[in-house]
C-alpha cells in the first residue's frame, strides 16, 4: 500500500467541536468506515471528561491511559507538562505498535485500534488542568511495522486545546457542528485560528521566560502543516434546520462536507453503552472520507485555501 493509493495513509485528523456536538460519535463512525474501506485506523480520544469511545467501538473495556505511559501529569510530580507553560516536544511520543506495552492499547473485531490519553475524572479535587493530556495528543504518533495508520483524534469539548496550540500537530481538522448558536459561533472560530497559524501568526509567549521555551512554541507553530478544514452537519432534524445551518455557515465561507440527521438510535445506544451502529449514514460517511481523500492528495495542499 502507498500514499498515492491510500491519501490518507499516515495522517492525523483531529475531530472537534463544542459539547454534545457529536464529535465521539462521528470518530467511532468514521473509523468503521475507514476500516471498512481497507484503512488501518487508529483512534485516540483524547477528550479528558466524556467516557465511553471506547464502548462505542464495541471494546469492552478501555486500556491503560497513555498518560501513565508516559510518566503521569506535572500536577501530580510526573513528567509530562503542560504544553501552555512547556511547549517542547513530549520525549518518545513516536513510538511503534510492537513496541507499547500492550495493556494500553486495545483493538476491535475490526482491527481499529483504540487508544486514550486519560480522564479527569478519577484524579479528584485539585488534580490539575489537563494541558499535559494535550501534548500527548498533540504530539503521540502510533506507528506499524508493515503500513502507515489513519489516525482519528477526538478531542474534547470547546475551543480550549486549539488555544492551547494541539491542533499544530493535526495534518486535517474536521469540526463537527450540531444545531446551536454555539456550535456555528465555534466554526467561525476554528476557520479563523487556523487561517492565524497558516499566515504564520506565532502564539503568546510572553508568559515565557526562558528563550529555549519561547523558540519551541514557534517552532511547533512554525512546523504546523494543517492540510485542511472541513466541516459537518450533525443531528440535523429537517431540511429547514439543514437549510438555516448552511445559509449561516455560507455567510462566512464554509460549505459542509456532508449532513447527518439526527438518529435516535443512536443516543439510546450511548445510553447503554452498546457499540454504534451506522444505520443509514453510510453515504455521509463516505463523502466525508472522500473529501478528507482529495485535501490529502491534492498537489500542494498545504498551501491549498482553507476547506470549507
Amino acid at each position: 500500500m502507498s500514499e498515492n493509493d491510500w491519501p490518507l495513509a499516515g495522517k492525523r485528523v483531529g475531530i472537534l467541536g463544542r459539547g454534545g456536538c457529536g464529535k465521539s460519535t462521528l470518530t467511532a463512525l468514521l473509523a468503521q468506515g475507514l476500516a471498512h474501506r481497507g484503512h488501518r485506523v487508529c483512534v485516540l480520544d483524547a477528550d479528558s471528561t466524556n467516557v465511553g469511545l471506547f464502548m462505542a467501538l464495541g471494546l469492552e473495556k478501555s486500556p491503560a491511559p497513555l498518560i501513565d505511559h508516559f510518566g503521569g501529569m506535572v500536577f501530580s510530580g510526573g513528567r509530562v507538562t503542560c504544553p501552555v507553560d512547556d511547549p517542547r516536544p513530549l520525549r518518545g511520543a513516536r513510538i511503534s505498535l510492537r513496541d507499547l506495552p500492550s495493556q494500553f492499547f486495545s483493538q476491535t473485531p475490526e482491527g481499529i485500534i483504540y487508544l486514550t490519553v486519560g480522564k479527569m475524572g478519577h484524579r479528584g479535587a485539585g488534580g490539575g488542568c489537563d494541558g499535559p493530556l494535550g501534548k500527548i495528543a498533540r504530539d503521540f504518533r502510533l506507528e506499524l511495522d508493515d503500513e502507515p495508520l489513519v489516525t482519528l483524534i477526538d478531542f474534547k469539548a470547546g475551543f480550549e486545546d486549539t488555544a492551547r496550540g494541539i491542533i499544530t500537530g493535526l495534518d486535517m481538522a474536521l469540526v463537527v457542528v450540531d444545531p446551536t448558536g454555539p456550535a456555528v459561533e465555534m466554526a467561525v472560530d476554528m476557520k479563523t485560528m487556523v487561517e492565524q497559524i497558516r499566515a504564520g501568526e506565532l502564539p503568546a509567549t510572553d508568559h515565557l521566560d526562558n528563550p529555549e521555551l519561547v523558540e519551541a512554541a514557534r517552532q511547533s507553530f512554525h512546523r504546523a502543516r494543517i492540510l485542511s478544514l472541513s466541516y459537518v452537519l450533525n443531528k440535523v432534524r429537517n431540511n429547514e434546520i439543514e437549510h438555516y445551518l448552511r445559509d449561516r455557515l455560507s455567510d462566512w465561507g464554509i460549505t459542509p462536507l456532508a449532513v447527518i440527521r439526527e438518529d435516535p438510535g443512536i443516543s439510546v445506544s450511548w445510553l447503554r453503552g452498546r457499540p454504534l451502529v451506522n444505520r443509514g449514514a453510510e453515504s455521509e460517511i463516505a463523502s466525508i472520507i472522500g473529501g478528507l481523500e482529495a485535501s490529502a492528495s491534492s498537489p500542494g495542499a498545504g498551501a491549498m485555501p482553507l476547506r470549507g
